[in-house]
């Protein structure tokens, strides 16, 4: 089903498709990330986008919960949810690589294992979209 508001999601039921909730958090992080949802855009509410896409309103409050996780969007109490800044997401990414550099030294990993690991790990997850 197609969306009518600016998001242009499009949720894919088909056999074999990634679960409802993690399309809907790829497309909206994908259209924050690349601009398309400028910081600052007001995403609709969970149970209105769930209505309009047929889904549970549990299934789009998951994705809203993953997304604010990633810094993509932040919720500011009862005016709503928008999209974060920019910066949100870097600076989330940036704590990640930190925390998977502190625990690969821990392990005792040389620098190139670890960068071997992370890279592996990169390219099976980019390859898996």
């Amino acid at each position: 089903m197609t969306s009518t508001n600016p998001l242009r999601l499009r949720i894919d039921g088909a056999a074999g498709s990634a679960a409802p909730f993690e399309q809907l958090r790829a497309q909206i992080a994908d259209q924050a990330r690349s601009g398309r949802l400028p910081a600052g855009f007001k995403l609709p509410t969970v149970r209105g986008l769930a209505e309009e896409l047929g889904l549970a309103a549990n299934t789009v409050a998951k994705a809203y919960r993953a997304l604010e996780a990633d810094g993509v969007i932040e919720t500011r109490g009862r005016n709503g949810t928008f999209v974060a800044a920019g910066e949100g997401s870097s600076r989330e990414a940036a704590l990640a690589a930190q925390a998977y550099a502190d625990r690969a030294h821990r392990l005792g990993l040389t620098e190139s294992e670890a960068l071997a690991a992370a890279t592996a790990a990169l390219r099976a997850r980019y390859a898996a979209k």
